[in-house]
Formats: structure tokens, sequence, C-alpha cells
């Protein structure tokens, strides 16, 4: 596997400086810049293209989501994940819909971030449990009116969603459909146009909205 190379965007230098360090500890992770506001950020992508940018939901002058907006319309293949000390239920989806990978909560044990990190890289979504429960509760409060935006999944692509939904990485879902894991990529991107979404992690709350999968899948 390659080095990550990984972005680490955070006001409180405290927290930036400690993850920094726990980060060069891991042989396949670089931390290679750190940006302490969202103007910062996107300009450090442009420049340094990482692979993986760690950014934090509340910042100054411009806030964590607008941040990676911004990073995801200055380089579409740089994955996000949020931190924050904060789990409100208005942080979690903004930032799925704004095209983050992942929601981490700030006080996770540092290998479960590590774990993030590397599943965003790899083109997967997380969201520990308390973003999980967090968004789970919107479903169940929404309605189903962007129904009559999108267009049916065939049974494969439904396959990929419901295997997708229980947390299964690319290469696990072609191992279990038996075909190849690009083939699990073009029935991702298929899905993505169909249900006018960004990610993985968005596909999923989509079909949950429309009534395509059940938590229990």
């Amino acid at each position: 596997m390659g080095i990550i190379k990984i972005l680490i965007v955070d006001d409180h230098p405290t927290y930036r400086e400690g993850l920094s360090r726990l980060l060069t500890e891991e042989v396949d992770f670089n931390c290679i810049g750190e940006a302490s506001n969202g103007f910062d950020a996107v300009n450090m992508v442009k420049e340094l293209q990482p692979d993986v940018a760690i950014v934090d939901v509340s910042m100054p002058d411009i806030n964590g989501i607008e941040t990676t907006k911004r990073i995801k319309a200055t380089r579409p293949e740089t994955a996000v994940l949020m931190i924050s000390a904060f789990d409100y239920q208005s942080y979690i989806l903004s930032s799925l819909q704004v095209g983050a990978s992942g929601y981490m909560s700030k006080d996770r044990p540092f290998s479960e971030i590590a774990a993030a990190i590397r599943l965003v890289n790899k083109g997967d979504s997380v969201l520990d449990i308390k973003a999980t429960d967090k968004v789970i509760a919107s479903l169940v409060s929404s309605d189903n009116n962007h129904s009559n935006n999108v267009s049916e999944l065939n049974s494969r692509e439904m396959d990929v969603i419901r295997l997708a939904s229980r947390g299964m990485s690319n290469k696990d879902i072609a191992l279990t459909l038996i075909v190849s894991e690009r083939t699990v990529q073009t029935h991702l991107v298929n899905i993505y146009k169909k249900l006018k979404v960004n990610s993985r992690t968005q596909a999923i709350i989509a079909g949950l909205r429309l009534g395509w999968l059940t938590i229990d899948d």
C-alpha cells in the first residue's frame, strides 16, 4: 500500500500538533501540512495535493463545512474526513452533503481515526457511532419527497448499495459478488448518478430515505 498524504486543518494548535505527531508514527501516513484556517487549507490543497484532508468543523472565518465544499471544488480527488468535538445533527448532515467522506468525533481513539483515514483514502465512507445515530434520527423524521427526482436502481446496483450499507469495502463487495473491484466502482458511480449524490454515505442515506434500504441492512 502506498503512503497516504494527509493535510490537517484545525484552528487549535495543540490538537493539530498532537494529531500530526501521532500520524507520523504510522508507516503508511505522511503528514504533508497543517492549516489553521479554511483559506490556507484550500491553498495548500492546490499546492500539496493531499490524498486526505482532516478538517475540523468549527473554525473561524469559514467553517469546516464551507472549507470542505471549497476543497472538493478545488480538488475532488482529495477525500475529506471531518472531525469535531460536536456531534450536532446539522453538522453531520451538512458535512456529508458537501462531499465529506466521513465524520468522526475528536474524542474517538486515535486507532479509530487512523482506520477512518485509510477507509476514506480507498474511496469508502465512515461515520462513528455517535454520527450514525444522528443520521438515523434525521432519516426517521424526514419525508420521501426526494423519490420523485431519482432513478430506480437495477438489481445488481441494489446488491452493491446493500453491501455498502453494511460497511463493506469495495474489495469485500467485489469478493462477495464475485466481480472485479473496478466493476464495483462502476456500479457505485452509476448509483451516485441515479440518486444525484456524491458519495457512498450520501447514497446510503438516500436509499434509507427512499425505503430501498432498512437500518437492519
